[in-house]
């Protein structure tokens, strides 16, 4: 079984790769360490340490001397791979070989829980402090301080805007918000009861066959155009999709409001000549998009990266982006918290529930996060807001439930200890709700935040020389040969 070897600092840790690398990990100081000429000579007596090809391009800061140092116990031989960032390449690995027929070793990572797939500069999570980070700024410097366009604008630019920039912008978006009369008729196609994501993800896709340039995907004026678009047009097909299913009217969109406000336009507008939105529901809308608008590489982001690491145009991307949003365990998960707060029925019955999650009988939805295992920052944004929400729409009866469910989990060493902590979707779903939304719309709100974040990913990657098409590999564990009955073996 290999083994390996971190030389790092002052301490060295030492894996056994069961099999495949990365699993059961001992740390603990090395002896060598404390005697350094120990340490020489037993560099000096190691045989038959190889490294990379010399040929590798790693296009980073190779002025590190940290290596990993693995010693495969199937050969005796040892190989030093180079530690950039962190993170050593797995391409590394093939050289860790048997034979010269062997294909090389593989590392195995089910979900890509401790796999890096690319280097990006848009969004820094520490998961462990509760960190996030857009292009360097914390959420709660920009959420409710910064427009959402502005936001885009500084994910998909690099930099802030300034006031010229922010307001040429906001034109360019406002002016592609409309959509091709065609496209009211391919909704209207849907059943009256089709669930609105699945008509915003098939009218993404249709729009690829609206902008047959977008194939260019290559020409950076090109991709900036659809940029354009795409924010624009996500509100518009938003709220169609949402009217349809309720059997009203299109309202076109109104180039004078702002984002939200022209959303919530689209949304809710009946008869009046023209809709004004309240300004608190309208700021509401803004920074529940930002508190959405990135969030590093997760499952809808991966989705968006490999399906456009293809050639794709980006319409055909973020319609695979958005159906993976539509999924109930991450666009749909709102959703499930406000199921559970309907089942808890009243404050009263609260311990009783967490009684019966602390059992294993029931989970607590809305707690705890894939990476954040400190505080979620984006829900301490939320909770503010539901406060704003709640003084123009009146009080949610199922907030007092959240509010005892957070009190209680948070003063209990049972969540405290499995670090529990209310996620940006324990308060989410109750806000939307009060604003009127139906759950169904819950992951199209998603969707229209989102949408920057999904189209900066896709210019990141689609700049990155190191990138190809996703294809990842696997390990074939079915039957070996086979012949059907009667053939010769």
């Amino acid at each position: 079984m290999p083994v390996v070897y971190l030389s790092h600092g002052r301490h060295r840790w030492r894996m056994i790769l069961s099999g495949l690398v990365g699993r059961d990990l001992l740390a603990g100081p090395s002896l060598a360490w404390d005697r350094p000429e120990n340490f020489l000579a037993e560099v000096k007596d190691l045989w038959g340490v190889c490294r990379p090809p010399i040929d590798t391009a790693y296009g980073l800061d190779m002025t590190t001397n940290d290596t990993l140092r693995v010693t495969d116990s199937r050969t005796g031989r040892s190989y030093e791979l180079p530690i950039v960032d962190g993170a050593i390449r797995a391409i590394d690995l093939r050289q860790i070989k048997t034979s010269d027929d062997d294909f090389g070793m593989l590392s195995y990572d089910p979900a890509f829980q401790n796999t890096a797939s690319c280097r990006s500069a848009i969004t820094f999570i520490d998961g462990e402090k509760g960190i996030l980070r857009y292009r360097g700024y914390p959420i709660d410097a920009l959420a409710g301080k910064a427009s959402f366009l502005d936001v885009a604008w500084l994910l998909l630019r690099g930099d802030m805007p300034d006031k010229s920039e922010s307001a040429s912008w906001a034109h360019q978006i406002a002016h592609h918000t409309y959509v091709h009369e065609n496209v009211k008729k391919f909704i209207d196609g849907f059943h009256h009861d089709a669930h609105p994501m699945g008509i915003l993800v098939s009218t993404l896709a249709a729009l690829s066959t609206f902008y047959p340039e977008a194939k260019a995907v290559h020409d950076r004026d090109c991709q900036d155009q659809q940029v354009v678009r795409l924010i624009g047009k996500m509100p518009t097909l938003a709220a169609f999709a949402y009217r349809h299913a309720r059997g009203l009217p299109y309202a076109y969109p109104d180039d004078e409001l702002s984002y939200a406000g022209n959303f919530l336009n689209m949304m809710r507008k009946m008869t009046e000549p023209k809709y004004s939105p309240d300004p608190v529901l309208e700021h509401a809308i803004d920074v529940l998009l930002t508190l959405h608008a990135d969030h590093e590489q997760n499952c809808s982001t991966n989705a968006m990266r490999g399906v456009a690491s293809s050639g794709v145009d980006p319409y055909l991307a973020a319609a695979a982006a958005a159906a993976a949003l539509y999924g109930p365990l991450h666009g749909g998960a709102n959703e499930q918290v406000l199921n559970m707060l309907r089942e808890v029925g009243s404050v009263q019955n609260v311990p009783g529930y967490i009684k019966r999650v602390k059992s294993g009988e029931l989970r607590l939805m809305g707690f705890g996060h894939r990476v954040y295992k400190n505080f979620d920052p984006r829900a301490t944004i939320i909770k503010g807001v539901a406060d704003e929400v709640f003084e123009v729409t009146g009080r949610n009866p199922l907030l007092d439930i959240a509010l005892e469910l957070e009190r209680i989990a948070l003063e209990d060493d049972y969540f405290v200890s499995r670090k529990l902590y209310p996620n940006v979707d324990f308060y989410s779903g109750i806000i939307y709700q009060a604003m009127g939304f139906p759950v169904a719309m819950f992951p199209v709100l998603f969707a229209i935040g989102r949408m920057p974040g999904w189209l900066a990913q896709w210019q990141e990657g689609a700049a990155d020389s190191e990138q190809k098409i996703a294809r990842p590999r696997q390990i074939y564990v079915g039957e070996t040969l086979r012949h059907l009955d009667g053939e010769d073996g």
